[in-house]
């Protein structure tokens, strides 16, 4: 099962064991050294405070919400996450420098976090291609 990046955003973040509300999803920012979804950005109302969660604290995602551990689990997350970089809408770039469109969305596996395909403007990509996320563009590997 794979699930999209577009379908993440706007999911209510509950915990497994108190049928809390967290917040809401407002992004997921992707480790491209890992090729899977490291953090979750939340928006509303926040676990203690924090507008960010390890992937690590989540359970389990649906299509209509992403269940986390526990609420101290969650409350005492790391904040110490590494800057977003947006994904959807970047530019794709090969590490050679050719081009290889815009980043349409991504499909990753809702269990583990692991970037399965990276859908472009110019067609589908494997997630193990790539190679980095910045403010300019996604790095794939060359075929």
């Amino acid at each position: 099962m794979v699930m999209l990046l577009s379908q993440a955003r706007g999911l209510k973040v509950i915990t497994v064991g108190e049928a809390a509300e967290v917040g809401t999803v407002e992004a997921l920012t992707i480790d491209a050294s890992t090729a899977g979804v490291s953090h979750v950005r939340l928006s509303g109302r926040t676990a203690g405070g924090h507008d960010v969660l390890p992937w690590s604290t989540v359970h389990a995602v649906g299509p209509d919400a992403v269940m986390v551990r526990s609420l101290p689990a969650a409350e005492t997350a790391d904040a110490a996450a590494p800057p977003h970089r947006e994904a959807l809408g970047s530019r794709v770039l090969t590490e050679l420098g050719d081009d290889h469109g815009t980043v349409e969305d991504i499909a990753f596996d809702p269990t583990t976090g692991r970037v399965r395909t990276v859908h472009t403007t110019l067609g589908a990509v494997p997630g193990q291609r790539l190679l980095g996320l910045g403010d300019y563009a996604l790095v794939i590997s060359a075929e």
